[in-house]
């Protein structure tokens, strides 16, 4: 976790307040971000609402109880007080349907300016007709189609072709937008994989509420 000041200001009381006052043993790596051995998945909904102070979930999640474990570890009452009391986004009869999309760029560290060993765009979504859509309306980019399963596609671009992968997610969120869906969130991930060259990944998810058929 990288270092920030977003959680002894807005909550001093919780456990992460009282690791950045330094009152809470810490483990930090070689740039200083702190390590936490907790849920990573997780912690993106308590990074979320120790930013907003607002607690959102996705429609279909189902793992509350272990969320809750969590507020609990990092002493975060306001947070344990709305999953003790959640209140649902939409109406019985609506859920939400949700699209990923990650973008995994591999970088060299020595080149000058910074060269694009490889990268890798992934739509992940239950939604079939957006996959089928996909395929269908960007055939332009099918050499690149390297991995279609149940619920994903994935494009994978070589060196040098940093430029048509930028293109390609720029058309693809728009076409995700065009379909009905926002943006909820974004984030972004460093990592280092091996001497020479670093890992950056993008994701951002998209929403839209679907009326439930009866069977």
């Amino acid at each position: 976790m990288e270092n920030g000041d977003w959680g002894h200001r807005r909550y001093p009381d919780s456990m992460l307040g009282a690791m950045f006052r330094g009152d809470f043993p810490t483990t930090r790596d070689a740039q200083g971000n702190y390590f936490i051995d907790r849920d990573g998945t997780l912690f993106r909904y308590v990074l979320n609402f120790l930013r907003t102070s607002e607690l959102t979930l996705p429609v279909d999640f189902t793992e509350t109880d272990l969320l809750r474990k969590e507020a609990d570890f990092y002493l975060i009452e306001p947070l344990i007080h709305c999953l003790n009391e959640p209140k649902p986004l939409y109406p019985l009869d609506i859920f939400e349907q949700v699209v990923e999309l990650s973008s995994t760029r591999k970088l060299s560290k020595y080149s000058n300016p910074v060269a694009v060993i490889i990268t890798q765009l992934t739509i992940t979504t239950k939604v079939q007709a957006l996959l089928e859509g996909i395929c269908k309306n960007f055939t332009k980019w099918n050499k690149h189609m390297m991995d279609t399963r149940d619920f994903q596609v994935s494009f994978t671009f070589g060196p040098c072709d940093y430029h048509q992968e930028v293109t390609l997610r720029v058309h693809l969120m728009d076409y995700i937008m065009k379909q009905g869906f926002t943006i909820r969130n974004t984030r972004v991930h460093h990592m280092s994989e091996r001497a020479n060259e670093n890992t950056v990944e993008h994701h951002w998810t998209f929403c839209r509420p679907a009326r439930k058929v009866e069977d």
